[in-house]
């Protein structure tokens, strides 16, 4: 089980990721809304502005100060090592 680090150590099973999108259209800010009701939101963000909104196959909603791009080039293997924050 290969996992991807999503930012501030977060990490998410690679497997299990159905997609990842800009959170910045009204359809996802409803569809975060709405997992957040339903408590399925999982905000791994710190506090920090939301850049990309992580799609799982268990119906949860992941949240990310990392850009769309960092983490679909995380999921793609290439080793991108660029990272917001540390836990040290």
């Amino acid at each position: 089980m290969k996992l991807i680090n999503i930012g501030f150590g977060n990490l998410v099973a690679a497997g299990r990721v159905i997609a990842v999108i800009s959170p910045d259209s009204a359809p996802i800010k409803r569809a975060v809304q709405d997992t957040r009701e339903r408590g399925l939101l999982i905000d791994a963000s710190f506090g920090r502005s939301t850049k990309s909104v992580i799609v799982m196959d268990s119906g949860n909603l992941i949240l990310s100060a990392l850009s769309t791009d960092i983490i679909s080039s995380r999921l793609a293997g290439s080793g991108v090592q660029e990272d917001i924050g540390t836990d040290e």
